[in-house]
């Protein structure tokens, strides 16, 4: 009796605060209708930065539409959208931000288009749509950092977007890339002091780590977030951070503590709305019964987390629950059942991973152009610059001639020649810049289309081994861009970068050896940047590419004088006259600059040493006259 009057009185007073909570809801809706606020971010703060129910934000949008108050629709719209996804009704969330996305497209908003472009890809990531998510998040990126003084939204706004990519990076299994962009976005988050994107990034840290098999680095990050997560009170965030410690410490072996944890938890993960965390809530807790030998347990929640796996399409959480399904049946000892569910799982990370890795491969490729586009455009300009201040350059001339003249003035001559002094050292330097963005876009686009075949025909260490290595051949190149010089020691390994992605479209033929001489010292020498890539892929299309048998590169570096360098490039092809012959009979003719280009680098260089520099051609040729390659000596002063 005394149970069912205590229930009683806690419905009455439940029932009395929900209805006075929606009061407030109410009050706060007619305010904003009425005070009409302008900027999109402070009716979060008229709403006591609480999220609308679905009723309330149709109620917000109803009087907003009435009132052709086109902020206040669209901030019901994604309210909306949001409730929609939190209940992993996605369809539905993505019409509601899909249309709020329309409304601030139309109304030229920027910082909305941005917010809701990261909403979408949030959704479409929930999903495994690996290519749309991305193109969202980085279609809002794109925006934001369009923005040359961004506010503190339009901060947040690049930081969801660059941990989003970073989740996106973690599903495709690049972890190293994924801590990147999450310890770019913690500098962020500290910065605005966001204790909800803190508690976010340190359990993306925490997952990366983890799969990088730093358990232990991968519980203090998790521990980190928990406790952002208790200070806010954010009963999701605890039911993620409890989930994500539980599965590092099965995978640490401690089974009892992963069993006590998810327990904590899973009464919690059951009054939530959303389906993704509370199925994955139920499938660790499946996986720690299992561990613990509560099979009974373990096969009912295991079980069930698969059907609601399998009806709201979370790809993922199907994968691992199939896994844990096939453990689970192998302790039961019926075999057939647990190869079944193993082989389910199997074939679905196949499937999955595969997709996942061209997908990536493609967008490599689109960002290229996109970046190649950027380049032609940077390089138009820097020829403008050129123009420009060569124009002014001459008429600077005139006026002081002439000033000259009249005056026969030794200090405006002075002025003259320093003037003079300053305008060809920025043409240098602009001409360095034009130089820079000449990078050959076919070999770029060439090598990632041969990475993908390895993608397709299956052969994934070898897609992964040469991605990796292409990624630091772009990541060298983009950090040479900007400098005048680099050690030979980096300018080594880029073309060693160089040569084995080109080494791809020859099935690994070509044997490309390094010979240093002891009296150099790679480190303390410095050279102009990719300066030996053009006589290096000179060699390789134009003296190997038409050769049979045996190809070989060899690249030697040796000390002629105490301020001489010399770098012999010598390959076995089919020799200067031939290739000649076989470059005429072709019917694409292409022009090609880059050697030009480097002569005038390599002036430029020696002339900062009060030096010269030399390229020499020798045609390499056996007893009979016939010939055996080509040799380029490329003669260098020392810093």
């Amino acid at each position: 009796m005394k149970k069912l009057i205590g229930l009683l009185l806690f419905t009455i007073v439940f029932s009395a605060f929900s209805q006075k909570n929606n009061d407030m809801i109410k009050t706060y809706i007619d305010h904003i209708i009425e005070s009409k606020p302008i900027d999109y971010f402070s009716l979060h703060n008229y709403l006591n930065k609480q999220d609308l129910t679905i009723y309330e934000a149709q109620s917000l949008f109803d009087k907003s539409l009435n009132t052709k108050y086109i902020i206040g629709q669209i901030f019901a719209l994604n309210s909306m959208g949001r409730a929609y996804r939190n209940q992993s009704e996605y369809s539905k969330a993505l019409e509601y931000h899909q249309r709020a996305l329309k409304l601030a497209e139309i109304t030229g908003n920027v910082d909305v288009q941005i917010l809701t472009l990261n909403l979408i890809g949030v959704i479409y990531r929930r999903q495994d749509d690996i290519r749309n998510a991305l193109d969202y998040h980085q279609s809002a990126l794109s925006l934001a950092k369009k923005i040359k003084k961004p506010n503190l939204e339009n901060k947040k706004s690049i930081s969801v977007s660059q941990n989003s990519i970073g989740n996106i990076y973690l599903t495709l299994h690049q972890y190293e890339l994924a801590l990147d962009q999450f310890n770019t976005c913690i500098k962020v988050q500290e910065e605005l002091n966001n204790k909800r994107g803190l508690a976010i990034n340190y359990q993306n840290i925490g997952k990366a780590q983890e799969e990088l098999g730093l358990i232990n680095e991968a519980l203090i990050s998790y521990t980190k977030s928990l406790s952002y997560n208790l200070e806010i009170n954010s009963k999701l965030g605890k039911v993620i951070c409890y989930n994500s410690i539980c599965g590092a410490l099965i995978k640490k072996g401690d089974y009892k503590a992963a069993y006590d944890t998810i327990q904590k938890i899973y009464p919690i993960s059951l009054t939530l709305n959303d389906k993704y965390y509370g199925t994955n809530t139920l499938s660790n807790l499946g996986l720690a019964e299992l561990k613990n030998n509560k099979l009974d347990l373990a096969k009912e929640h295991l079980k069930k987390a698969l059907v609601v796996s399998e009806n709201y399409h979370f790809i993922q959480n199907q994968i691992n629950t199939s896994f844990y399904l096939s453990e689970l049946y192998q302790k039961l000892d019926s075999l057939k059942v647990a190869f079944q569910y193993y082989k389910k799982a199997n074939n679905l990370e196949k499937k999955t991973v595969g997709e996942k890795n061209i997908l990536y491969v493609n967008n490599l490729i689109s960002k290229h152009n996109i970046q190649s586009k950027v380049n032609e455009i940077n390089a138009l300009e820097s020829k403008t610059k050129i123009q420009t201040l060569q124009l002014a350059r001459n008429r600077n001339i005139l006026i002081i001639t002439l000033i000259s003249l009249a005056l026969i003035s030794v200090a405006l001559y002075s002025v003259y020649i320093q003037r003079m002094l300053k305008n060809d050292q920025k043409i240098l330097l602009l001409e360095q810049q034009a130089l820079q963005t000449q990078m050959n876009p076919h070999f770029i686009f060439n090598a990632l289309n041969s990475i993908k075949l390895y993608i397709i025909n299956n052969e994934q260490k070898n897609a992964v081994y040469y991605l990796n290595k292409f990624s630091k051949l772009i990541r060298n190149i983009l950090d040479v861009s900007k400098i005048k010089e680099v050690s030979l020691k980096d300018e080594l390994n880029t073309m060693d970068l160089y040569m084995s992605i080109e080494n791809i479209r020859f099935n690994n033929e070509i044997t490309y050896t390094v010979q240093i001489n002891d009296n150099v010292n790679t480190d303390t020498i410095k050279v102009p940047p990719l300066i030996l890539q053009p006589f290096i892929e000179n060699a390789i299309w134009h003296g190997l590419s038409s050769k049979k048998g045996e190809k070989k590169i060899t690249l030697s570096v040796s000390k002629i004088s105490p301020s001489q360098l010399e770098i012999i490039i010598k390959d076995n092809g089919v020799g200067r006259e031939l290739a000649t012959e076989i470059k005429k009979g072709k019917s694409l003719k292409r022009k090609s600059i880059g050697i030009d280009l480097t002569k005038e680098r390599l002036n430029t260089f020696a002339h900062d040493y009060s030096a010269e520099c030399s390229i020499v051609y020798t045609d390499l040729k056996d007893d009979q006259g016939n010939p055996t390659g080509t040799k380029v000596s490329l003669i260098f002063p020392l810093n």
